[in-house]
């Protein structure tokens, strides 16, 4: 039997681009076998900012059955996905809100010899796709994680074009989640349970 394998995908979503991705990072984990927790970071946003964007709205709606990322999610899991749309080149306050309190876990070394991995989405072709994720891998330096990026691995990562993970241009909203994405998403997913099934036995 294959070693057995908890991922965590935890994300960030305004008006459901990430969320999207994320359930195809969900779904292709289960399949590769997997036991997946899909859990959304809490909003930080006042509801009048949410209610002034239809989009953003009617995300919140969409997603309101999906848990709450805990601390103990990550604990339990051997794999974390981290999702985050960019936010002026950086990981969103939302995400990084959460983050920031693994602290006690991190004292602890519980973060340590997890596999870690992010994607992205942006509004336009080059507003922040591989700075975003590089910023989102340096928490992941701290915690003694091993980064498990996709990289040119797979054809399609060339048609995706981004190494360092799963990443989106929504065209400011008109650029529905689409094929080469979903593509991206699943090649990444597998990736990640495959080398934390082998971490993880070797352990």
């Amino acid at each position: 039997m294959p070693t057995s394998v908890n991922l965590a995908v935890i994300y960030y979503s305004a008006t459901g681009t990430i969320a999207e991705i994320a359930k195809e990072m969900s779904v292709a984990a289960e399949k590769a076998g997997a036991e997946v927790r899909l859990r959304k970071v809490a909003e930080l946003a006042p509801q009048s900012a949410v209610e002034q964007n239809p989009a953003w709205a009617a995300n919140v709606r969409a997603t309101v059955d999906i848990s709450l990322a805990e601390p103990e999610d990550v604990r339990w899991a051997d794999a974390v996905i981290f999702g985050s749309p960019t936010r002026f080149g950086n990981v969103s306050a939302q995400l990084k809100q959460f983050m920031d309190t693994l602290g006690p876990l991190y004292a602890q070394g519980l973060l340590a010899d997890k596999v870690y991995s992010g994607f992205t989405s942006t509004g336009t072709n080059h507003g922040g796709h591989e700075s975003t994720l590089i910023a989102l891998y340096n928490s992941v330096h701290h915690f003694g994680g091993v980064i498990v990026a996709p990289g040119y691995t797979d054809p399609a990562k060339f048609a995706d074009g981004n190494p360092y993970g799963t990443s989106h241009t929504d065209a400011n909203g008109t650029q529905p989640v689409h094929d080469v994405t979903r593509a991206s998403a699943r090649v990444q997913a597998e990736r990640v349970v495959r080398f934390a099934r082998r971490i993880k036995a070797e352990s």
